[in-house]
């Protein structure tokens, strides 16, 4: 499995070379991972500058808290979203409807590089 800084890297790439990524969404995702790489990372899509990186943002619509196993599984499209979320793998603070849209474009982003 990749490491962390390099998953958020190619996210961050992503997401700025195909502004179209994100679905026209305007979003603020913060990340709260724990295992053997922690750390705190961030999505943002803007219209005119989306990205990503480490660190806190300010005023996330979003947070997100899971195992950075979970996390690297849902990015390979190995772990669904939901079913993590269902199972208490993953913890939501915020916009429940922003968090299933993120799964969708990690889903897709997953299928395009396959």
């Amino acid at each position: 499995m990749a490491e962390l800084q390099d998953i958020f890297m190619e996210i961050d790439s992503s997401v700025k070379n195909d502004p179209s990524r994100g679905g026209g969404l305007e979003a603020v995702y913060q990340f709260n991972l724990n295992g053997d790489e922690s750390g705190t990372y961030h999505i943002v899509f803007r219209d005119d500058n989306s990205y990503a990186g480490e660190g806190e943002i300010e005023k996330a619509d979003c947070t997100m808290n899971m195992f950075t196993n979970d996390f690297k599984k849902m990015v390979d499209g190995k772990l669904n979203g939901t079913q993590a979320f269902m199972t208490g793998r993953l913890k939501i603070k915020g916009n429940m409807g922003l968090a299933l849209k993120l799964q969708e474009i990690l889903a897709s982003a997953n299928r395009t590089a396959k």
